[in-house]
């Protein structure tokens, strides 16, 4: 298999990556361990980790940084962001579907047990629909590139996708330990994300707010895996950061603890999932949500961002259809691609996947992190057969998709700068307006030919840039 590296061209080096590759060899190795060293010193003492259970010993690890940014010329991104506009368009305009009349169901587009039986589709709100139609307020879009022009999307993230503090953090750490990069080339900013999220946010304000919004972030609390994102969030934004004991429902409203006494929320930006977020209609155990939330919510008194039930749209069964939710709702063709999957309830795909099993990737539907899946030719003989058992048990939970020649960018390593796999995730703000700011999250496989980016599985993250004109 043969991988698109980013940075060659043949022998030639393309001219979004010339000046870093002149930093790149004039910078003497010691220079480079030391910034590394400070690199690491800096997300230790700021406290940028992730979290990984089950595997013993302290949960909270460092999240490794390459210092060797990715690049992307304006016209590559100009049309990743028409696609991913194009694409959360229709994933909203879906959601506003199925919850309502669900003409794609009736049209024969998509099967409607993989939407009403879903264990992502909330029953609790059907027939409501938030403010300005919205559901799904920021949109994670992982892609990955195959080639200099080809661009695929390996799946959508519409509940709570995270991340976004470490594109910001990446950014800040660069150019903190190397201004004349940014001096020397013309990077278009990121760090007006927070100040475009609080607009979001505001502009879907519920029907009975009468003044300014008030925005909170609901957390978990500190033993999210996630907390020190949603604590960074909420200060850039200059929201409070609450937990469900901060919150409580009186009448029509919902209302912040303060030292002054009550103050009124119209909008909830959850970082908790739709089973926590209200015991008296969902999981009665939860500890985490605010009792009685729901009944607010679908009156017009409060807004949740994302909606409760957005995350049947970024299952990874229903993935497979938003190609035809572009074409069913927008009346255009699809900008960026899906990869192409294998559904395994169907018979014919079955049987391909279980004949071709060491060949391919196999995912769980409900999924995430890296977890629950196969990379088949990464994976032992012992390995397939102990997943091919998996799927005999139960088909329907999964998907396959061939194993990608996932491109590759120059990483730092021990002995120099090596070609490693990345991807990259855009974030995507729907309220009023739809808005990305020119850049991501790029996560980078730091294994020898690994395609496994994530952080819970040895990946890292690099800083993008996207190159003004």
């Amino acid at each position: 298999m043969t991988f698109y590296n980013e940075m060659l061209e043949g022998d030639r080096v393309r001219d979004p990556y010339a000046r870093l590759s002149e930093w790149v060899e004039t910078m003497p190795q010691d220079f480079r361990q030391m910034k590394q060293a400070e690199a690491e010193d800096l997300f230790r003492r700021i406290g940028i980790t992730f979290a990984v259970y089950g595997e013993g010993g302290d949960p909270d690890r460092l999240i490794p940084f390459d210092m060797m940014p990715r690049v992307f010329e304006q016209a590559e991104w100009r049309k990743l962001e028409r696609g991913i506009k194009q694409r959360a368009r229709a994933l909203n305009a879906f959601l506003r579907d199925v919850y309502g009349r669900g003409e794609i169901i009736r049209a024969g587009r998509i099967p409607a047990r993989l939407v009403y039986r879903n264990e992502a589709y909330e029953k609790a709100v059907v027939g409501f629909v938030p403010p300005r139609g919205v559901y799904s307020h920021i949109i994670g879009v992982d892609l990955v590139r195959t080639a200099k022009d080809e661009f695929y999307v390996l799946e959508d993230n519409c509940r709570t996708p995270s991340g976004v503090s470490y594109m910001l953090e990446n950014r800040e750490i660069m150019m903190r330990m190397f201004p004349q990069l940014f001096r020397q080339n013309r990077i278009e900013p990121v760090d007006q994300y927070p100040q475009l999220l609080r607009h979001t946010l505001e502009s879907v304000a519920p029907q009975k707010c009468d003044s300014r919004p008030t925005c909170v972030i609901l957390t978990p609390g500190h033993y999210n895996s996630a907390y020190y994102e949603h604590s960074f969030l909420a200060n850039l934004m200059g929201v409070e950061l609450v937990e469900g004991a901060d919150l409580f429902v009186d009448g029509e409203f919902v209302y912040m603890r303060t030292t002054q006494g009550p103050k009124r929320v119209d909008v909830i930006y959850r970082r908790i999932d739709d089973p926590f977020l209200d015991p008296l209609c969902f999981r009665p155990d939860s500890m985490l949500g605010i009792p009685g939330l729901m009944d607010v919510y679908r009156s017009g008194g409060v807004s949740i961002c994302s909606a409760p039930g957005a995350g049947v749209a970024d299952d990874k069964a229903i993935y497979t259809f938003v190609p035809e939710m572009v074409r069913f709702y927008l009346g255009e063709e699809p900008i960026l691609n899906n990869v192409q999957t294998w559904t395994l309830w169907k018979d014919d795909d079955y049987r391909y996947v279980m004949d071709n099993l060491p060949d391919l990737v196999v995912k769980e539907v409900h999924g995430s992190g890296g977890y629950g899946m196969l990379v088949g030719p990464k994976s032992t003989r012992e390995e397939v057969e102990i997943f091919r058992k998996k799927i005999e048990a139960n088909p329907s939970n999964y998907i396959a998709q061939p194993t990608l020649s996932l491109s590759t960018c120059p990483t730092f390593v021990e002995e120099g700068v090596a070609p490693r796999h990345v991807d990259l995730r855009p974030y995507c703000l729907c309220g009023d307006r739809i808005e990305l700011v020119p850049g991501g999250l790029t996560r980078v496989a730091l294994r020898e030919g690994s395609l496994v980016v994530n952080s819970s599985q040895g990946g890292g993250v690099k800083d993008t840039w996207v190159l003004s004109e």
